[in-house]
């Protein structure tokens, strides 16, 4: 189960999971949820009196995941600590160990292709390795299973065993769905194989981290660790969604879950089936919502575009002239809206593909056309930020008070910025403290972060920032617009002018 509130993975992980005993379909060469099949089941007015027949339909297609993960511990209580190397009789080397994760997930064929999450069949710890997957049926059958195709960014994977004449359901139109609708999800919460729970769709197009495909089916049906890659079906017994993630500051159900739409889910499951590699549109931007008080800063209306935090030099989005500060409002001939998000655009356009990008600088409306690029793998993305996260900040230089903001801030010099973890040509002012009662504060500025412009005018010094903060003030403005940069990601932020 990954958690959309703390942005991890979290695979349960424990003993052999205790399986239910239930009846399978025997000689299933039809689909469990075949069109007339689920209907006669369920009341079609009001609510249902009962999910049971319906259920007794679906249950069998549903298998419940293990793994098996060869897991390096550092024996040394003292890892990572000052005191690492220092006390005696503590410097054993780490140790392979074996783990097991558990997952949910459901047969699309009768000769074994089985839909599941990336994150249920791959290492959930670090370092860990994979190295069997086990496929139990509601018949406590048990199957080795191998990897298809998997993909991390829409974190779906397709699995096969060898075994045929066996129960599956086929997926359905997520588009169909509508909030308030019935929906049923079984899966192995906590390795309980076979458990039922209902529900409603909650809302549609939710976005959870921003990823670009992030336009999840929410669900207040009960899911927790184990439900991962398991199906939400409507009441016609069609897969509407692999449920994938919780929202949650406990680690359970707190009524809101989050499926991956069927429908965008298939196209990418038919290529992972035939091993074909996933490919994907790329800008080569960072991207900043845009929220209330920024759009108000750019003049522009809310709720409708995505602001360019950065642009990647030698990337599409530079080639065609792509600025920081730009807001991109239609691509493709498509609004950038909260439920169609850019990263969703974008990543839905085949690379080499010619496409019409409208944004908004300065004011004015402009158009330009971009070649779109091919997504690089996740893995080589998250290295472009994989900083030391030991350092803690620049260290004591002369400083200058920019008092009418509530920050201290410092020229950015060649060690300063290696502190940092800034790029090289960085420039800028650097915080050295901030008042804990001041809107800067508020807005998460902190010792360590990077003014490059303020109002979108450079910003090389404390000076330069006071004179564009007191122009501001003397002009009526209530807030001023700054773009922090923080270990190579950068962000818009509105700061509050006092008085």
């Amino acid at each position: 189960m990954r958690y959309a509130y703390a942005l991890t993975t979290a695979l349960a992980l424990s003993g052999a999971a205790a399986v239910m005993t239930l009846n399978t379909t025997a000689g299933a060469q039809t689909a469990q949820n075949e069109p007339g099949a689920i209907q006669a089941s369920v009341p079609r007015a009001g609510a249902p009196m009962s999910f049971a027949d319906m259920v007794a339909k679906l249950q069998p297609a549903v298998v419940n995941i293990s793994t098996t993960q060869r897991v390096q511990v550092n024996t040394n209580p003292f890892a990572g600590t000052p005191f690492e190397g220092l006390v005696p009789g503590q410097g054993g080397q780490p140790v392979t160990r074996q783990a097991e994760s558990l997952g949910s997930g459901f047969l699309i064929s009768a000769d074994g292709y089985i839909v599941t999450n990336n994150h249920v069949v791959t290492a959930g710890t670090r370092g860990a390795v994979v190295e069997a997957i086990t496929v139990t049926l509601t018949d406590r059958k048990e199957y080795k299973a191998r990897l298809v195709g998997r993909d991390a960014q829409s974190d779906l994977a397709v699995l096969k065993i060898d075994a045929t004449n066996l129960p599956f359901v086929r997926l359905g139109d997520s588009n169909q769905a509508r909030v308030g609708d019935w929906v049923v999800a079984i899966g192995s919460p906590f390795g309980l194989g076979g458990s039922v729970t209902a529900g409603i769709v909650s809302a549609l197009h939710r976005s959870t981290v921003g990823g670009a495909f992030d336009r999840f089916i929410q669900t207040d049906a009960s899911i927790n660790r184990g439900n991962s890659g398991g199906p939400l079906f409507d009441l016609s017994g069609n897969v509407i969604g692999i449920n994938s993630q919780i929202l949650s500051p406990t680690g359970g159900n707190v009524g809101i879950g989050f499926a991956i739409p069927s429908t965008e889910a298939k196209p990418i499951l038919d290529r992972l089936m035939k091993g074909q590699t996933i490919t994907r549109g790329y800008l080569g931007i960072q991207m900043q919502e845009l929220t209330a008080d920024l759009a108000e800063s750019f003049g522009v209306p809310k709720n409708g575009g995505t602001i360019v935090a950065r642009v990647e030099p030698g990337q599409p989005a530079e080639k065609a002239g792509l600025r920081q500060g730009d807001v991109i409002v239609r691509v493709n001939n498509q609004d950038v809206t909260p439920d169609q998000t850019l990263s969703f655009i974008v990543a839905n356009v085949a690379p080499g593909t010619r496409i019409p990008i409208e944004l908004i600088r300065d004011g004015k409306r402009q158009t330009v056309t971009v070649t779109v690029g091919t997504r690089p793998p996740e893995e080589e993305l998250a290295q472009q930020f994989d900083l030391d996260d030991n350092d803690s900040g620049p260290q004591d230089g002369e400083t200058t008070a920019a008092a009418s903001l509530g920050v201290a801030v410092t020229p950015l010099t060649p060690q300063i910025a290696r502190q940092i973890g800034a790029d090289a040509n960085a420039q800028g002012v650097v915080v050295v403290q901030v008042d804990a009662s001041s809107d800067a504060a508020g807005k998460g500025l902190t010792r360590g972060d990077l003014i490059t412009t303020a109002n979108r005018i450079p910003v090389r010094t404390a000076a330069d920032l006071a004179r564009i903060v007191g122009q501001a003030k003397s002009s009526g403005a209530k807030q001023v617009l700054l773009f922090v940069q923080r270990r190579g990601l950068g962000r818009y932020v509105t700061v509050q002018i006092p008085g």
